[in-house]
């Protein structure tokens, strides 16, 4: 603590002892301020490039006190930002900044866990240019995180505290990748707890885990297994569809989630619109790919018990109501356009994929 109160006293007495010199060989020699300067900074340094012009009595005394004070001064200076460093004030300062720039995060993404799927996610997201949040635990992945550009928080994402300031509040979504399924238990219970609103993406190993996540209050469980899998099925069977994703991963091209709010008021003049009526695709460019109704809880009047849960291919007479989710894909440009056209009518917007 005394080397952190004390660290600008050198500093302080090194630009005295500058300006003094300056000053000094201003007034004895009568040069211009750049030359005074420059025979501090040569005399001072040691550097020793001769002197500036032939200097009387007077400046020779003033280079003996830039030579000593020098000296003392600069060695303090040396002694004291070296004690500085090995104590972790420069480290510190910087964990201050990092932890000031987190607390202006906002609409970003939680990624917990820097492994292999963490990798493929954050390179996704880098893509997209989507802001992040790496939380990891683990300093080599840390290194590795922070070469790729990302930036990172070592620590327990399984803590409140961590999440809190990761902005669990502000953030978009939290994707828990971590490699066992108790972690992965623990992120989503703690990030439920604090942020009941916020959208939970978590990984699982087996169908036990699948469902204890569920359980726990993840929005989304993807088995990477299962996941690998079926891409490899859907690629025997059906390889021009896989290609058609893959090419849509590379366009400006998005498919995005727009979940309508269940408060039937807030719906306005869209509640009970078909899509004929609405023209939403012409209006905006964008392709209404899917339209899922809500749970028969959820039910609103303009569904019968015959209709299904997920409409694929909607035609124009699918009409909307509250707590459905539309599935549609387009530009940035169409999606926003789209976006507006909802107006109070919409909730939430997830980005599936681009």
């Amino acid at each position: 603590m005394r080397s952190r109160r004390g660290w600008p006293s050198p500093l302080i007495a090194l630009a005295l002892l500058v300006n003094l010199a300056a000053t000094g060989y201003r007034i004895t020699e009568g040069w211009d301020w750049g030359d005074c300067y420059w025979m501090v900074a040569i005399t001072i340094s040691t550097i020793g490039y001769g002197e500036v012009y032939p200097l009387s009595h007077a400046g020779r005394w003033i280079t003996v006190f830039v030579v000593v004070g020098g000296l003392v001064v600069v060695q303090l200076t040396i002694q004291s930002l070296l004690g500085l460093s090995e104590s972790g004030y420069f480290r510190r300062l910087g964990e201050r900044r990092f932890r000031h720039w987190l607390r202006r995060m906002n609409n970003h993404v939680i990624l917990c866990g820097y492994g292999r799927i963490g990798r493929e996610i954050a390179e996704q997201l880098a893509r997209e240019h989507v802001p992040m949040l790496v939380v990891e635990m683990d300093p080599e992945r840390r290194q590795a995180a922070e070469e790729r550009g990302l930036p990172v928080m070592l620590a327990d994402a399984t803590l409140d505290e961590t999440l809190l300031e990761a902005g669990i509040h502000r953030c978009r979504s939290l994707v828990a990748t971590l490699p066992s399924n108790a972690a992965n238990l623990y992120v989503v219970l703690s990030a439920r707890g604090l942020a009941p609103h916020c959208r939970l993406i978590a990984r699982s190993d087996s169908e036990e885990a699948e469902r204890k996540l569920r359980l726990a209050g993840a929005n989304q469980v993807v088995s990477p297994y299962v996941a690998g899998g079926r891409t490899m099925a859907a690629t025997a069977l059906r390889p021009l569809a896989v290609t058609f994703m893959d090419l849509l991963a590379g366009s400006d091209c998005e498919v995005e989630e727009f979940q309508l709010s269940s408060d039937p008021v807030a719906l306005g003049d869209i509640n009970g619109a078909s899509l004929a009526d609405l023209q939403l695709g012409r209006r905006s460019g964008a392709m209404v790919l899917a339209v899922r109704n809500p749970e028969p809880a959820l039910m609103n009047p303009y569904r019968s018990e015959g209709v299904q849960t997920l409409v694929a291919n909607p035609g124009g007479h699918v009409r909307l109501g509250p707590g459905q989710l539309l599935v549609v894909m387009g530009s940035k440009d169409q999606l926003a356009r789209f976006s507006v056209l909802l107006g109070p009518a919409l909730m939430t917007v997830d980005v599936m994929t681009s």
